[in-house]
Order: C-alpha cells, then structure tokens, then sequence
C-alpha cells in the first residue's frame, strides 16, 4: 500500500510528525512525505526538530501569496506529485488551505483520502476564516475521517458521514507535545543569546502572547495590544512575552502600541522546541491560535482565547480554555480574575485534557493497517 501524507505548515507538521515517524516503520507500507511550502522557514523548523526529511516539496511560499495563489499553486503542483506517485492514500492534516487543496487534487484524481484532526467545526464560515471552511470542504471530499474527539464524531455524522470511515483517535498534537517535553530541556543556544531566558528567570508571572488570526486584523488586534498594554501598567510582577507573527497585519499594530513599554518584551517567532518550553515556564497563555487550546492544557496552563467562538468547544467545557474574544475589557477582566483568585486559576490549570492520551498516531497506524483490504478497494 502506498501512502502520501501532505502538509505545508509549521502547526500541521507538527500534528503529523509523530504519525509520519510511526508510518516510515511499517515494512508493510510504503510511505512518503510532501511539502507545499505554504509556509517556508517556520516550517522547515519543525521538519529539522523531529528529523523528518520531505520526498517532495512544493516550495510554493512566494511574496505576498494571497488564498487565490495558494489554492492555484498547490492544486497545480500536487497533481504532478500524485500522476508521479500514483498513491492508494493521501493523508492530510486540520484547516489549511494546503489541506483542502490537497483532497480537491485528490478527489478530481479518484485517490482516496484521510482526514487527520476531523469533525471540528464553529459552524461559522467566517470564524475562523478560511479555515472553517476549508475544513467543511475537506470532510465531503475525504473518505476516511479520523476524529479526535465524540464532539467530532457526532458533527462528522450529523454532516452525513458513514459511521463506518469515522475513527475516533484523540489529536496527535499531544504525541507530538509528549514527545518534545521529554526532548527539550532549555530555551536553544540561539533564544538564550536574545536574552529571554532571562525573562523566565526572573521568577514573575510570565503572560505568553500569540496572535495571527485574518479575523482578527485591524481593529482586533488594536484591541489585543490595548489590553495587553493595561494589563503590563496595573501587573509590575507580570512579563509579557509576545512573538510577533511575521504577517504585516499583526506586526505594525503590535509594534506601533506596545514597542516601548518595559515589562512587554515583543520577539522573533520562537521555534518550536523553543516555544514549547516557553509555554511549559509561562503562569497563563493568551491566544488566537488552535493547537495551543489542545497542547497548553496538558502542562497545566491556563488558556484565554482570543476569539469570539473556538472550534474546540471541549476545551471550553472541560474549564482548561476561556473565550475573551478581542475585547479589551474582557481579556484585562478576566486575567484580574486568574491574578486575584487562586481557586480559579487552580481549577483551570488542573482541568483533564479532553484531546487524548499521546497515542493517537498509533491508532490512526493500526486502523489503516487493519482495514488496508477496504483501503486498496
């Protein structure tokens, strides 16, 4: 049986590596990994990280891409990839556009497809954008669903999808995440010389900022940088560490509102390991991001959401994540909240994980081959 496993940017190489390290070990199987490239260097961090050496890579990543491109370039490019390869199975990965790109190639070429990290769903189009809807679009195209939660399974079967090709595994960001808590140990040689690690030293209430969301552009994340900027001046024992997200929209806000206040240090992206070891040493998170719902629970780290709706509702109900969307009154509220009251902040950190386990990889491996005879149909 041959398998393509497609990705193209640094959350989802992150969310496949350990099934693509569990995957090169079956003799049984014939394995091989492409890139688009949608993003390029964070990318490659990652790649470097868990040892992972592409077959194919797109490379597509191109001043001032825009969706249109993306979507050309990868269908394009995959379809060569696929006519060369001739795969019995395409896996892909979450939200992006290289995921639902990937299937719309595979679908036109009758390849059957895997869906990894399925059935998450805000029922919004435009929350988050495009990503809900590339999710919506992968889930008719693809033919097996691998779920990571029963949330996932019921909106899978509510959307018409045949019990039978959904397969509940848990996320394998947390195989992902056990397996780098155990490998990293400190912030990387290069991060200490930027002087952060001295940051974490101090023994304050570090505050971890991400933020790249399209929804939030403009006035969303003015309001980000004016909540932050309220929470530094009242909080003299708290650090804001923030990596700015290369996108121009994220920085000229951030940079223009908070450049200049002392206890706000705005860095570089972190790579990986680096940014898994911020979060495992940081007091709360602050967030737009997915992943970080799913990865930050499992250390004991409160989650505030900055978004008006999350499509990991479980997260939500299990007390480890808290929407403040972008208000400016509802994030400073509710960090008062986790600063003065100890009992809530013990409550969220200390709230079970819904995502799994650690052994979804190994799941997703046994189900296809077990059903390798259904697969190759």
């Amino acid at each position: 049986m041959k398998i393509l496993t497609v990705f193209g940017t640094r959350p989802e190489a992150i969310k496949m590596a350990m099934l693509i390290k569990k995957l090169s070990t079956e003799k049984t199987i014939q394995h091989k990994v492409c890139v688009t490239a949608q993003h390029r260097e964070m990318l490659d961090q990652v790649l470097h990280f868990f040892s992972i050496e592409p077959d194919y890579d797109l490379n597509i990543m191109k001043q001032g891409q825009n969706l249109s491109s993306i979507t050309g370039d990868v269908l394009q490019k995959i379809t060569e990839i696929y006519k060369q390869y001739q795969p019995d199975l395409v896996i892909v990965h979450g939200d992006t556009t290289t995921c639902f790109t990937a299937t719309l190639a595979a679908f036109y070429l009758q390849i059957k497809v895997a869906h990894i990290e399925a059935g998450m769903r805000t029922f919004n189009l435009q929350e988050p954008f495009p990503e809900e809807a590339n999710r919506v679009l992968t889930a008719k195209l693809a033919t097996y669903h691998f779920a990571p939660t029963e949330k996932n399974v019921q909106n899978l079967l509510v959307e018409g999808i045949a019990k039978k090709n959904i397969i509940k595994t848990g996320n394998t960001v947390i195989d992902a995440l056990l397996y780098a808590t155990k490998k990293v140990k400190s912030f990387s040689a290069k991060t200490r010389r930027t002087g952060i690690e001295d940051i974490f030293k101090k023994k304050k209430k570090i505050i971890l900022v991400t933020g790249h969301r399209r929804e939030n552009f403009g006035s969303g994340f003015i309001d980000i940088c004016n909540a932050l900027k309220t929470i530094a001046e009242k909080y003299h024992d708290v650090e804001i560490v923030y990596p700015v997200h290369l996108n121009p929209n994220v920085q000229k806000p951030v940079l223009e509102l908070l450049s200049d206040i002392k206890n706000i240090h705005l860095i570089e992206p972190l790579e990986y390991p680096d940014f898994i070891f911020a979060m495992k040493n940081s007091w709360i998170i602050l967030t737009d991001s997915g992943g970080i719902q799913e990865e930050a629970p499992s250390l004991g780290k409160p989650v505030l959401v900055m978004r008006n709706v999350t499509e990991r509702p479980e997260a939500v109900k299990s007390g480890t994540v808290h929407l403040v969307g972008t208000n400016k009154n509802k994030i400073v509220r509710f960090v008062d909240t986790l600063y003065q009251d100890k009992n809530v902040y013990k409550k969220m950190s200390q709230s079970i994980n819904p995502y799994g386990d650690g052994k979804a990889s190994w799941r997703i491996v046994q189900w296809i081959k077990k059903n390798k005879k259904e697969i190759l149909k």
